[in-house]
Formats: C-alpha cells, structure tokens, sequence
C-alpha cells in the first residue's frame, strides 16, 4: 500500500524543494528591492513605444515573460517606471541560437510596418546587455563585443566561457550616475563609465546613425526594456533597487 504513494511523495519533496521564483525574500524587501514582474501578470509591462501589453509577441510562460517567435511582428516591451541610476538583477534563458538583450539609457525608440511582411516592429534603441547564446552564434565568436554581457557591439566582457542555451543564467547591470557595470552568474565581468568616448559614440549612433560625432544630448534616465529578436528568450526573477 504504501509504495502506491510513493511517488506523490517524491513530487511533493522535490516540488518543497524548488526554490520559489518571482519572489523577494524579507531581507530584500527591507533593503529596497521591487519586483518588475510577479510571474503571473503583465503588470507594469508595455509596448516600448507605450502601447499596450504586445501579447503578439510575448506571453507568460512557466512564471516567465517569453519572448517568442511571431509572423506578425517583433515588439520589444519596457517598464511602466524610469530609473536614472539603479540594481537590476534577473534570470534568463534563450533557446538553441537564440539572440535578445536588456537595454537601459534607452534614448529613442522606433515603431514601422515590416516591409513586405505583415505586422509591426518596435525597437528601443539605447545601452544593451547583451543576451545571446555563445556557443552557436556566428556573430558572439568572431566579436567578443557581440558576446553574453557584452555592452552590446560596443565593449566586450572579460568571461571567457560560452554561455549555453536552454539553461537559466543570472545577470545583473548596475548604473550608479556616471558608472556601470555588466555581471553574469555572479562575476562582475564588465566595468565602464557612461561618458567614455566608445559608449558616448555607441549613444549617439544610437540618436541618430548620421550625427558624424556632432555633439548631441544623451538621456541620462529612461525605462528598463527587453528585447524581442525573433528569438525564443524566458525572463523571470526580475527585480530592482533604486541607487539615487
């Protein structure tokens, strides 16, 4: 009889032991930390240009946001709130050749009808985080600037390992006024200031791809956004502290 509950048991002990995700321990709560994303809603989610929620393009995935791919159209999404300097700390995976980012200082964005195909692509365009799986693209072995936690085709992080696909990693971009920093799965492999001559140069490309190093305004403050790249990419334990 009693090897009949043996495996609601062996359930019951390894689902105890899942750590829970989307969660802010006591600790953590008390030192400042906010969810951006609770698992279950898109609370606090929008089209990066401000509409709505593209539930064209992401959904809620095993208490993930996944980015997924969709004939209609590649949108990425930003949080409702701004940050100027901040903690962001979260947990991602991509599928096998999969290519998306974190993007923060977003200092434009960009909505168009797809030529030739149907629906629509929206684009923040600001500092990216980059997020892709080393192993397989072409473009993360031959640039080390186009590589996992790169300051996306800008500055290239110090880890030397491939990232895999299909395994959650940690990541964390910190922004203290002037500074920043790139970490993953817990090394700080990444260190700049914003005001360096290749980041200044990489903004403004970013403002405008014509500026010919004209002086132009850069945007010290702006929506945290993730990218949808036509790839399958899972976001969860997303979380925040505000550094000012």
């Amino acid at each position: 009889m009693f090897l009949r509950f043996l495996p609601a048991l062996f359930c019951a002990v390894v689902c105890a032991a899942q750590p829970a995700q989307n969660r802010l321990t006591d600790e953590e709560r008390a030192g400042g930390w906010k969810l951006l994303f609770d698992g279950t809603t898109t609370n606090g989610w929008r089209e990066i240009t401000g509409l709505p929620f593209p539930e064209t393009s992401w959904k809620i995935e095993d208490e993930c946001l996944k980015a997924f791919l969709n004939a209609d159209g590649m949108q990425d999404i930003r949080t409702v709130e701004i940050f100027r300097s901040f903690d962001l700390q979260f947990e991602w995976k991509t599928a096998k050749g999969g290519n998306s980012g974190v993007k923060y200082l977003v200092q434009k964005t960009d909505r168009w009808q797809r030529k030739g195909e149907k629906g629509f692509q929206a684009r923040a365009r600001g500092l990216e985080y980059q997020l892709t799986d080393d192993a397989t693209s072409a473009e993360a072995k031959t640039d080390a600037s186009r590589r996992t936690a790169a300051l996306y085709s800008a500055l290239a992080p110090s880890q030397s390992e491939a990232v895999k696909p299909n395994v959650f990693h940690r990541s964390r971009i910190i922004v203290r006024g002037n500074h920043a920093e790139h970490w993953l799965n817990g090394v700080k492999v990444l260190s700049f200031e914003i005001d360096q001559p290749e980041v200044v140069g990489q903004l403004r490309k970013l403002i405008d791809p014509k500026c010919g190093g004209q002086a132009v305004e850069i945007r010290r403050e702006s929506p945290i956004s993730l990218q949808n790249h036509n790839s399958e990419t899972w976001f969860r334990n997303i979380k925040v502290r505000r550094l000012d």
